[in-house]
């Protein structure tokens, strides 16, 4: 049981990154990079399309690792 997390573990990690690296950036010019994108953190512009997807897809391999890490914490 725990080889088999350890290797969903590694699965998981490695699409997370695919993941992460996938979304668009949301950085357009240099004062977003003074402001620290604030203006879009608190605006209120909704991902769509290709955007919302990756977002929800990264939110949920994010979950399914920390079940996983937890659960290998807990047979460790």
């Amino acid at each position: 049981m725990y080889n088999f997390l350890v290797g969903v573990m590694i699965v998981l990690s490695i699409l997370i990154i695919i993941a992460v690296m996938m979304q668009p950036s949301k950085q357009n010019s240099a004062a977003s990079a003074f402001t620290g994108g604030a203006d879009q953190l608190f605006g209120k512009q909704k991902a769509r399309g290709f955007e919302a997807v990756m977002q929800k897809f990264t939110a949920v391999v994010a979950v399914l690792w920390m079940v996983v890490a937890v659960a290998l914490a807990f047979i460790a």
